[in-house]
């Protein structure tokens, strides 16, 4: 994608673009490769994607655009990000197309995901509302109990059980030394320290899945406990 949208949309130096912080570092790259400036804003908790109203919060009289992009396979809340950028009266730019849903991989993925949602115990599921596209490119959990250490060491343990599983966001943008920002997106900054990512692909088994679950279930336990 690099630089070729944002051009499209008119950003040019000096500008100010609206970047989501978590999962939007290479986005924040390609605005600054262009002489504008990146200004980060919180995500939805759930989603994962832009939040419309940190977005709006984040706009400002140099904001030439507003990046939204859709993250783990969710589809971004396009609608209520273009009413911003119409309020706002500058261009809204979807990062990447929004993954296939109807795709065989895709709905295979999304039946795991389900049966996986209905059966792990420990970890907090991605919540997927009625009539919300997602195409589970990634099955992000969250970790509950003392952020980064807990979840870190829950990474441990499943790898050392197999499972290989990672931490899709690590930092969020602003919080990266290129960008040193003092703003505080409270959301992205715990999401970065609780989420994690455990393997989901079409090509997995029955017993692939039961492997997961079982570690999971299993390990998530003893991090309740020791988090009570």
């Amino acid at each position: 994608m690099g630089t070729t949208q944002l051009t499209t949309a008119g950003v040019g130096a000096g500008d100010e673009v609206v970047v989501p912080s978590f999962g939007g570092a290479d986005v924040a790259q390609a605005v600054r490769e262009l002489g504008a400036r990146p200004v980060f804003a919180d995500i939805d908790p759930d989603t994962y994607c832009l939040d419309p109203v940190s977005a709006a919060r984040a706009a400002g009289r140099r904001t030439a655009a507003l990046v939204l992009v859709h993250l783990f396979g969710h589809r971004a809340d396009m609608a209520a990000l273009r009413a911003v950028g119409e309020r706002h009266g500058v261009s809204v730019v979807e990062w990447e197309p929004m993954p296939r849903t109807d795709a065989i991989d895709a709905v295979r993925r999304r039946q795991y995901a389900t049966s996986l949602s209905r059966r792990l115990r420990g970890v907090v599921a991605p919540l997927v509302p009625d009539g919300v596209e997602h195409a589970f490119t990634e099955y992000v959990v969250r970790v509950p109990g003392n952020g980064r250490p807990d979840r870190d060491a829950l990474r441990r343990a499943l790898r050392m059980r197999g499972v290989d599983c990672g931490v899709p966001v690590r930092v969020p943008a602003h919080r990266l030394p290129e960008y040193a920002s003092a703003v505080r997106l409270p959301q992205a900054e715990r999401a970065a320290d609780e989420c994690l990512s455990l393997p989901l692909s079409a090509a997995m088994t029955k017993k692939d899945l039961q492997r997961v679950v079982s570690a999971c279930n299993g390990l998530g336990g003893l991090l309740r406990e020791r988090a009570g």
